[in-house]
């Protein structure tokens, strides 16, 4: 839940023009819905283990995202597949972070195949959703020195950190209307590499 706080949070910061209208989890004990309750956002429950079908749990989860109107759904440790015709139902509107300098290292455990493959840099990417997990078009990217004595676990929570600066910069984008994807091809309005690349020391 720590990415979808620092959403809400930079929201409220930054005076967004826009409104978190909900925080839909696929666990009832996800963190995110306690935190969510806290900053005084709606939440919302669609239990996967309760379908069983694929199917029939994704068809209400459009159904409880669709009842929000929302232009934007942003993926925060949302740990599922979702499958082709869920993203196109969101095609260009929907946005998700992952811990690695995409197109390395999709999937699970990130950080340890990093470091297993000897990277002198990793980092995360915001990228647009598609059909092909964790390989939508990539709209911003922060990057790190992987340090000598680094380890999975101190390398994930710098990662961690720059996430959530990362994430809530490019959804910022999106609710202002800087950000698209047209024909496959992210478009942000007045980019500066500056913009779209954090590096970190």
């Amino acid at each position: 839940g720590s990415n979808m706080e620092a959403i809400v949070a930079a929201c409220k910061a930054e005076r967004w023009p826009a409104e978190i209208a909900a925080v839909i989890a696929s666990r009832p004990d996800a963190a995110g819905l306690v935190i969510a309750e806290r900053h005084g956002v709606a939440t919302g429950v669609v239990d996967a283990q309760r379908f069983a079908t694929r199917d029939a749990f994704e068809d209400e989860l459009a159904a409880r995202i669709d009842a929000c109107d929302a232009d934007c759904v942003a993926l925060a440790g949302f740990m599922r597949v979702l499958s082709p015709a869920l993203v196109a139902h969101y095609a260009g509107r929907m946005l998700n972070v992952h811990p690695s300098l995409l197109p390395a290292f999709p999937g699970l455990d990130t950080h340890a195949r990093a470091l297993a493959a000897g990277v002198r840099v990793h980092g995360a990417t915001v990228h647009f959703v598609s059909a092909e997990v964790d390989g939508g078009p990539i709209v911003a990217q922060a990057v790190l020195p992987v340090r000598p004595d680094d380890e999975a676990d101190a390398l994930a929570a710098r990662v961690l950190a720059a996430e959530h600066r990362l994430y809530p910069r490019a959804l910022s984008w999106f609710v202002s209307g800087r950000l698209s994807l047209e024909a496959g091809r992210v478009r942000l309005a007045g980019a500066r590499t500056e913009d779209t690349m954090m590096v970190f020391p």
